[in-house]
């Protein structure tokens, strides 16, 4: 059960990661990274609908006829979805004004109905809760990743207005180097493209190099050696 367990966390992290090995989720990851509040708070919403998600739809396998499967399913996901938006409507209004319409859409998210499918829906609550928190963990860390490069590169500085998602968090900004002439492309559509395409190129590059098997060479023996010639 450890190697299974393992292997499912490995897989959310790395390996079959949601955002950039199956490309799933694209939407919202491009339109909202434009900052590191706005990525970390939907990163967070998406690990809590997916974790929920996952362990009800597991929890719920055995009474479900494959007729009424797959709406089930929706509508649990839609459920958690309003959770975490009621969640942030409570407690960062700021946050949940700023990303919009997006928390919503998570409701479509594919990586979500996806996991709940072809993984919660076939394996008992643990494996199905851990896979839920290892994807959306995996998917929010991308999404982290990306909202910091942009906003570093688009204005200078990384965290700014955390406040929004943690009220502790009003000095968490931090300044890279002053911006006189903001680079918009980075934070405008087609940079989240960009620096989206560079962390797919990174994940390749690394993976590359963790297979290629390395060649070992036998050292050369001292001494001369005879060599018997025959004719």
């Amino acid at each position: 059960m450890q190697t299974d367990l393992r292997h499912i966390a490995i897989n959310g992290l790395w390996n079959n990661n949601a955002a950039l090995v199956q490309l799933l989720g694209l939407c919202p990851l491009l339109a909202v990274s434009n900052s590191a509040v706005n990525a970390l708070g939907l990163g967070l919403a998406t690990i809590l609908v997916l974790t929920g998600s996952n362990s009800l739809v597991s929890l719920s396998r055995p009474l479900l006829t494959p007729t009424i499967r797959l709406p089930v399913f929706v509508l649990i996901i839609a459920t958690f979805t309003t959770c975490a938006e009621l969640l942030l409507r409570a407690y960062a209004i700021e946050l949940y004004q700023a990303l919009g319409i997006f928390i919503p859409l998570i409701v479509t998210n594919c990586t979500i109905l996806g996991r709940a499918e072809a993984f919660a829906s076939r394996q008992p609550l643990l494996p199905a809760l851990l896979d839920g928190m290892m994807t959306g963990l995996g998917f929010a860390i991308v999404l982290l990743v990306l909202g910091c490069l942009r906003e570093i590169a688009g204005t200078g500085a990384v965290f700014a207005n955390m406040h929004r998602l943690l009220p502790f968090a009003h000095n968490w900004q931090l300044t890279i180097y002053s911006a006189e002439h903001p680079f918009l492309l980075a934070i405008l559509p087609p940079g989240a493209f960009f620096f989206m395409g560079l962390l797919i190129a990174l994940k390749k590059v690394m993976d590359k190099k963790s297979t290629t098997p390395i060649a070992h060479t036998e050292p050369a023996q001292a001494g001369s050696k005879r060599v018997r010639v025959t004719g």
